[in-house]
């Protein structure tokens, strides 16, 4: 197609257009006069206007099209009518307050220790002759639980022996005689006599440590040595343990370090044995905080009548305190402007509002620290609707704020 053929068929085209534009949208002849289209043509194109209709003119002396005067009036009216609405009373659910308490209650997880543990090794090096006990045995306090090989400390103390009776023979026979000569033989005689005394301790003394014994009544844990094993002072014969009472330390956080006293009741349930409760009392508590982890250790101490606790078990102790006491409020009723969080009380049939800091939030609760009494009703529902100082109507509340002649109570959620 040819060049003026295609720019003819444009220009028809976007004529077309205009002209339907201006008879479809209203107020497009105003729109070309602003742009500087010259009045003869936008009369050509725009629609005929019916005789007696009415122009409707802006402040600056134009004219304006009567779709948008009436437009302006029905704002205006919708205006007037915002205005009538303002006052109808907003139709809310409220929600008593109540009192809460934080810090009331701390259970934490801990490790559980024998009263008394003992990892018995011997006081000398040597080979094992004998082992006395086997494991889970219940030993008492200088039970002996093993040997050393002893002929040589026993050959020793009979030396020992000997020496000592010769020694006091010959210091018996030098006190009998009276001359100066023989006073000075009867004092190196009584030397040698107490030097025989002290070589006899001395040689019983390393036969008993031949004997390997338990320091403390208990429960004999696994012995992991045999009769002929060559051990050392650094090798472990066995594990006794006392456990009619266990020690379980736990850790808590650093806030409940003022109200942790030694002698409180606690009770603490095994991980092992779920259900099953034991009772006791903090046996001590740390002198300083943990800075890595912000906890303060304390130490428990629970019976074991029955003796099935086993050290090294997890507890999980729980603890009872007075707490502190805050107003609750349903999670619903706080809201949130740029001043920070708060809710709406009704009193005397209007709204208030009341500021609140949020101690701790619960699922069914969120504990406050406000103006708030016990009692007192907060909205919990249809707060959009609610401003400060309008009357509000209660759900259910026959004794609540009437509307005024005329008005109707509006309920938004």
């Amino acid at each position: 197609m040819a060049f003026w053929k295609q720019l003819t068929l444009s220009l028809a085209a976007l004529v077309a257009g205009v002209f339907l534009w201006t008879w479809l949208v209203p107020g497009a002849d105003g729109v070309l006069r602003r742009i500087g289209v010259p009045e003869g043509i936008v009369a050509l194109v725009s629609p005929a206007k019916p005789e007696g209709a009415a122009t409707a003119t802006n402040g600056q002396g134009g004219s304006q099209p009567p779709g948008q005067a009436q437009g302006q009036g029905q704002t205006q009216g919708q205006g007037q009518g915002g205005n009538r609405r303002g006052a109808v009373q907003a139709l809310v659910v409220v929600q008593p307050v109540v009192t809460g308490t934080v810090n009331d209650r701390l259970s934490a997880l801990g490790t559980g220790d024998a009263i008394q543990s003992v990892t018995i090794m011997p006081q000398v090096s040597g080979t094992l002759s004998q082992i006395a006990i086997r494991s889970g045995d219940r030993i008492t306090k200088g039970q002996v639980i093993a040997r050393l090989e002893n002929e040589e400390q026993r050959i020793a103390r009979d030396q020992a022996q000997v020496a000592l009776k010769s020694a006091e023979e010959k210091n018996q026979l030098y006190e009998n005689l009276k001359s100066a000569a023989s006073r000075i033989d009867a004092f190196d005689a009584a030397i040698v006599l107490e030097g025989a005394k002290l070589a006899l301790s001395s040689a019983e003394l390393e036969l008993k440590r031949r004997d390997i014994v338990s320091p403390i009544d208990g429960i004999a844990g696994i012995v992991t040595v045999n009769p002929g094993d060559n051990v050392t002072t650094a090798t472990a014969i066995a594990t006794v343990d006392d456990r009619s009472e266990l020690l379980v330390d736990f850790w808590v956080p650093e806030r409940f370090a003022p109200i942790i006293e030694v002698g409180q009741p606690l009770t603490a349930t095994a991980v092992a044995r779920p259900g099953k409760l034991y009772s006791g009392n903090v046996e001590a508590v740390d002198n300083r905080i943990d800075e890595a982890s912000r906890t303060l250790r304390i130490r428990a101490r629970i019976a074991n009548e029955n003796d099935d606790l086993r050290a090294g078990m997890a507890f999980n102790v729980t603890m009872a305190f007075e707490g502190e006491r805050h107003p609750a409020v349903d999670p619903l009723s706080v809201q949130w402007d740029s001043n920070g969080s708060f809710v709406w009380r009704v009193a005397g049939g209007k709204a208030e509002k009341v500021p609140v800091r949020i101690i701790q939030r619960n699922p069914d609760a969120v504990l406050v620290e406000a103006d708030l009494a016990e009692g007192d009703r907060v909205v919990t529902e249809g707060v959009q609707r609610v401003r400060a100082g309008r009357p509000v109507q209660v759900v259910g509340d026959e004794a609540g704020a009437k509307p005024a002649d005329g008005e109707k109570p509006v309920a938004s959620r």
